[in-house]
């Protein structure tokens, strides 16, 4: 495998941070941007950005995508789109605006300028399974049709709709639709977050809706693999590719997994559903396997213990450096 220079944006995020270490562990110059002030993790971005300051073969550039001067994407070889303003709940009402900037407006213009470079890069581009709507009998195949039911939904649809047009006037493009990532590193605001958190501190776990909800949970690290294979082969302009688990689990199954590796007994407190939120998650990842030889090979126990064993460790770690600081 030859090596690239390789942008990748949303580098202090949760999945992002991991994707330009991994990118720099494989032997390629990495530039990771991101725009700390637009996180929606402030605390949680300082933390992975600070970690990417010490590795020399990473560059750290401070950028806003949606405003910024994006001459980093003029001489990169490949660019790993993760940035975007995640998150179902957060989208509706004022949050509308802010999913429209940091997804819709942010790739319009991140495409454009890998167009217009000279030599235009390979771009991947990250897309959510929450495009498809629930799924029902059977899992979400590339082939189906997209139901968004959110405003953060709707704006990942019309990333995929920006990032296929892109494709057919040229841009070797391709858009990898995520399903329910979890992991080292996820954000407070996540399901899993929350419950070990709350676990940890013998508190109830926090669930929205009965927890009969079920998701393809895919961990971070088959995530990250799958975007490597995706940043390194030449895939078909315009390919889109389901990155998920096979097994699609209830909410409520995970927790008494997670409470077997806490060893406490569940003790939950239920809040309102939230509008827009999937009943089912679940992946065919088919063409994955036929197309970048990839599948999920994280079970949900070894992924629970793996993220309960991060957020452990962070307990005796030192706080990140505030904005302003020494990183």
């Amino acid at each position: 495998m030859r090596t690239v220079r390789a942008v990748v944006t949303g580098a202090a995020g949760f999945v992002g941070s991991q994707v330009a270490e991994a990118m720099a562990r494989a032997g390629h110059e990495v530039v990771a941007v991101d725009a700390l002030e637009r996180s929606a993790s402030p605390a949680a971005a300082r933390a992975n950005w600070s970690t990417l300051a010490g590795r020399g073969e990473i560059t750290r550039t401070a950028c806003d995508l949606a405003t910024g001067d994006l001459e980093p994407l003029a001489e990169a070889d490949v660019v790993v789109h993760l940035a975007g303003r995640p998150g179902v709940r957060s989208s509706w009402g004022a949050g509308r605006a802010d999913t429209e900037r940091d997804n819709v407006t942010a790739t319009r213009r991140l495409l454009a300028a890998c167009e217009a470079a000279t030599e235009r890069p390979r771009v991947v581009v990250a897309s959510s399974s929450s495009v498809y709507g629930s799924a029902g009998v059977r899992p979400h195949t590339e082939r189906d049709p997209l139901r968004p039911a959110s405003p953060y939904a709707a704006s990942k649809a019309e990333v995929e709709r920006l990032t296929a047009q892109a494709a057919g006037r040229g841009l070797p493009a391709v858009v990898l639709r995520f399903f329910s990532v979890y992991g080292p590193r996820q954000r407070p605001d996540m399901a899993f977050h929350r419950f070990i958190e709350a676990g940890l501190r013998g508190r109830p776990l926090p669930v929205l809706g009965d927890g009969g909800q079920s998701r393809a949970f895919t961990h971070v690290s088959d995530v990250v693999a799958a975007t490597l294979a995706a940043a390194t082969t030449d895939l078909p302009y315009g390919t889109v590719l389901n990155i998920g688990h096979p097994e699609h689990v209830p909410v409520r199954e995970a927790i008494a997994v997670l409470a077997g590796l806490l060893g406490v007994r569940p003790r939950v407190r239920h809040h309102a559903a939230v509008a827009g939120d999937a009943a089912r998650t679940w992946a065919d990842s088919g063409e994955a396997a036929r197309l970048l030889g990839w599948s999920a090979g994280v079970d949900l126990a070894a992924g629970l213990a793996d993220q309960l064993a991060w957020h452990r460790a962070g307990r005796t770690r030192p706080a990140p450096a505030r904005a302003g600081q020494p990183a």
